[in-house]
């Protein structure tokens, strides 16, 4: 569903941010994303939202090249960046409604997504406050049930996990393997390298803009701990 062939992209058009990646993620699987700050994860995930544009190779997204179809293939992504911006001016419920319209969602399918995952994040007893009264967990909260909300087939996410608390990140987790079990995929980076060993049916390192490794997070770690080969191949 989230074919990756030979991409590169350069931002100075001499030294590539990402160098000829390719991977290929199938439904049902949880896909960590690890590496270096600077290594070239944020520039890939942002490519893959349509966000950036690249010099060479293709990104298809259930079939729809990112390039030349973005419309079909930004409706079954949902992209969570690194950092959770959000219009300030707005209450959670207003920003909800906002991106369900955008993704034109029935009024009672969006009802119900968002009562539930609402209720899942503590979230339920200030939707009706302004955003800009929200802490950092709260607007991260507030992104993630705002890409869930038109249940989404591809979940590409930027370092989810930061700023959440132990039970918002459990429940993160939760939604994962519930989106899942219904047929979507879930691409993430991070640098919580525990979490991704113990949640991630695959994972991917890049360094310096290159896949060193990927593959079933079994055959990644067998040699180690995920942490151990992590560090072994960053510093080759």
């Amino acid at each position: 569903m989230l074919k990756i062939s030979h991409f590169s992209k350069s931002y100075d058009g001499k030294k590539k941010a990402c160098d000829d990646i390719s991977l290929d993620i199938q439904k049902g699987e949880i896909y960590g994303f690890i590496g270096h700050n600077g290594a070239g994860k944020t520039t890939l995930l942002k490519s893959i939202a349509g966000i950036l544009d690249f010099e060479s190779g293709t990104i298809e997204i259930d079939g729809k090249s990112i390039k030349t179809e973005p419309l079909q293939a930004k409706k079954v992504l949902a992209y969570i960046p690194d950092n959770p911006d959000v219009y300030e001016t707005l209450t959670g419920a207003q920003y909800l409604n906002f991106i369900a319209d955008i993704y034109e969602v029935a009024e009672a399918t969006r009802k119900g997504v968002i009562e539930k995952y609402a209720a899942m994040f503590d979230l339920s007893g200030v939707l009706k406050d302004p955003i800009a009264s929200y802490s950092h967990g709260m607007k991260q909260k507030l992104v993630i049930i705002a890409a869930l909300v038109h249940q989404p087939k591809v979940f590409i996410l930027d370092e989810p996990f930061v700023g959440l608390d132990p039970k918002a990140t459990y429940q993160l987790k939760e939604v994962f393997h519930e989106l899942c079990a219904n047929g979507a995929l879930i691409f993430f980076s991070t640098h919580i390298l525990d979490v991704a060993e113990k949640l991630c049916d695959k994972i991917a390192i890049i360094r310096r803009g290159q896949i060193v490794a990927a593959g079933p997070t079994s055959d990644i770690t067998k040699d180690g701990s995920l942490e151990e080969v992590f560090l072994e191949l960053i510093d080759k």
